[in-house]
């Protein structure tokens, strides 16, 4: 049997820009990316903590340690600039496999999505 665990989380990070005229995805920090061990053009979840709106995208590379969260394409409606979100990606796994997985999780800073 073979279950979805939580793979990567990138804890509450501040958005820092949503374009509406962008083919869609959401744009991440190269830096937070290597941490959280998320990959560019990986499936990710969005949980928004100021409205409670709640979507997937995928993954794409921003300028490395620029602290850019920027949503875009349609997922940019579900955002506001300054807004703070949750970024989350999964993996499925044999049963007995995920018992002992770790996932990468980071807290980066809200103030500039740094992280130290």
């Amino acid at each position: 049997m073979q279950i979805q665990v939580v793979k990567s989380k990138i804890h509450r990070v501040k958005v820092t820009g949503a374009d509406l005229n962008y083919i869609g995805s959401i744009t991440i920090d190269e830096a937070l990316l290597a941490a959280s061990n998320i990959i560019e053009g990986e499936k990710v979840s969005i949980v928004n903590i100021n409205n409670g709106e709640r979507f997937d995208t995928y993954a794409i590379k921003g300028e490395k340690n620029s602290g850019i969260i920027t949503l875009n394409g349609p997922a940019a409606r579900k955002v506001q600039k300054d807004d703070i979100i949750i970024i989350i990606s999964y993996a499925t796994l044999e049963f007995e496999e995920a018992k002992t997985f770790k996932p990468w999780i980071i807290f980066p800073n809200e103030n500039d999505n740094s992280l130290t």
